[in-house]
């Protein structure tokens, strides 16, 4: 699928439509039961750490409370168990979401409005955690981005309608917390790659042909 080459749109505008997409990828009931489980607990049992890729398990109290929040927030950003008001609830009152590829802020309602998009996209979307690092009120995450495109994408050239393509798109969040509150949450998500996989290819040779 290419999007009218006579239409092209340069990468930055292209990305921006997928701002926010990152957020909403969380777990579904067919992936493991470790992240769901987990982080619908308070507080994470020895058990529930070994679960994790945790590169180190040696949390203390703190620090385990504040990754409960982390991946009660996968969890309630998932298609099959959608919960936009617990998710917006995890931030702090000035708390914000930064897709940081596309230079998006999401604050407020504006948090919730990113879930249902996502889920619209990728209705089966899940979130494979590859390596987590806690460090006080800081988590950081590498992960994969999966799921089917299996809903219309619009775009400045038109509507991107869905193939079914896979997509498992490499990815880097940043949790900042405070006092159990996310106050800053910044993601990177490896938008090329995802669009590749989605079928959609940008016309880099009108940007090189302009004058």
């Amino acid at each position: 699928m290419k999007l009218l080459s006579r239409k092209s749109i340069t990468a930055t505008a292209a990305i921006a439509i997928l701002g926010g997409l990152s957020i909403a990828a969380a777990p579904t009931q067919a992936a493991s039961p470790v992240h769901s489980s987990a982080a619908v607990h308070a507080d994470l049992t020895p058990g529930d750490l070994a679960k994790l890729p945790l590169t180190d398990r040696h949390l203390t109290r703190h620090e385990r409370a504040n990754l409960a929040v982390v991946l009660r927030d996968y969890h309630v950003a998932e298609g099959n168990s959608l919960d936009v008001n617990t998710f917006v609830n995890s931030f702090a009152k000035d708390g914000v979401f930064n897709d940081m590829v596309p230079r998006q802020a999401y604050r407020g309602k504006a948090l919730g409005d990113v879930l249902p998009y996502m889920a619209n996209l990728f209705p089966d979307v899940h979130r494979e955690l590859k390596r987590i690092t806690v460090n006080g009120d800081v988590i950081s995450i590498e992960l994969s981005i999966q799921g089917t495109f299996e809903g219309p994408l619009q775009s400045p050239a038109g509507t991107v309608k869905p193939n079914g393509a896979k997509i498992d798109v490499p990815t880097a969040d940043f949790w900042y917390l405070h006092d159990g509150k996310v106050e800053k949450f910044n993601c990177f998500v490896g938008y090329s790659t995802m669009y590749s996989q989605m079928g959609v290819n940008f016309d880099w040779a009108s940007a090189v042909n302009k004058h």
